[in-house]
């Protein structure tokens, strides 16, 4: 247990040093969240406006959360495979721009709806097995939550990389863990739990000292509150610009059975053993 925990944490400071060549890949998490935040008010003011849910989750209601779900899945999507298109022009030893990156989604972007249209339904019905009163339909629901990231976690490399529908590239995606990845994520379990630990760490310390600088003065510790705030944002755009170099040199090693450059030594097969 302690080597994969260990191996976990090489595989974050490769990411990280492949970040560090190109810091502008973390602008597009940054611009992804902000357009994600736009769809959301978009959404939520004409919800409350209109009273969409005063009656409770009707046939309107659902429509309305699947609209939003599609819109929120078509930004995410677009802008993570902007990221994903740079991140594999990096590992490929080129030297990216933002405009490389939009280009690529952009190429692919009939697809990227289409999949964002699959995947709000899916997230339709998953959101209501999940609220389901009985507690044996919401465990059935958080399952397949968990078998839907699993089997969708290369889609946005093979879209990226291949020009393929939204149904061919769930299916290589599926193909694709099942042949290599098996159920041993180790690099993306090992950087959601670096990152997790590490942002309950900076909670716990932001509460503590904001409790102490409320002792002196309120302003202080609303000034240490969101400070702290912004150091958890800017602490998961950098995870998720990690997870995007990831997924990408996941995907070449799957297809083309070598690790790039950055994460070579760090016995990254171990990552596709099937058991």
């Amino acid at each position: 247990m302690f080597e994969k925990f260990s191996r976990s944490w090489e595989l974050v400071k490769a990411s990280a040093a492949v970040l560090r060549s190109d810091k502008e890949l973390m602008i597009f998490p940054i611009i992804s969240g902000v357009a994600t935040l736009v769809v959301l008010a978009t959404f939520l003011v004409p919800m409350i406006g209109w009273r969409v849910f005063q009656h409770g989750f009707g046939v309107s209601g659902a429509i309305w959360v699947f609209l939003f779900y599609f819109c929120q899945y078509s930004v995410i999507v677009f802008f993570n495979c902007a990221l994903v298109g740079a991140a594999m022009i990096r590992l490929e030893g080129g030297d990216p721009t933002l405009a490389d990156g939009i280009n690529a989604a952009k190429a692919r972007l009939p697809s990227i709806l289409g999949y964002a249209a699959i995947a709000a339904t899916v997230g339709l019905i998953l959101k209501r097995l999940k609220d389901d009163d009985h507690f044996l339909v919401r465990l059935i629901g958080g399952g397949l939550g968990a078998a839907w990231t699993l089997a969708t976690f290369l889609v946005v490399p093979v879209l990226v990389s291949q020009d393929v529908g939204p149904i061919d590239a769930l299916k290589r995606s599926a193909n694709l863990l099942k042949r290599t990845w098996g159920e041993n994520a180790i690099g993306n379990v090992g950087i959601g739990l670096a990152f997790g630990l590490m942002s309950f760490g900076l909670i716990v310390v932001g509460a503590l000292l904001a409790w102490a600088a409320a002792q002196l003065s309120v302003a202080l510790a609303v000034v240490l509150i969101v400070l702290f705030v912004i150091a958890l944002l800017m602490l998961g755009v950098y995870q998720a610009a990690l997870s995007g170099i990831y997924s990408a040199a996941l995907y070449r090693y799957a297809t083309e059975g070598e690790a790039p450059p950055a994460f070579q030594g760090l016995q990254l097969e171990s990552a596709f053993a099937t058991k």
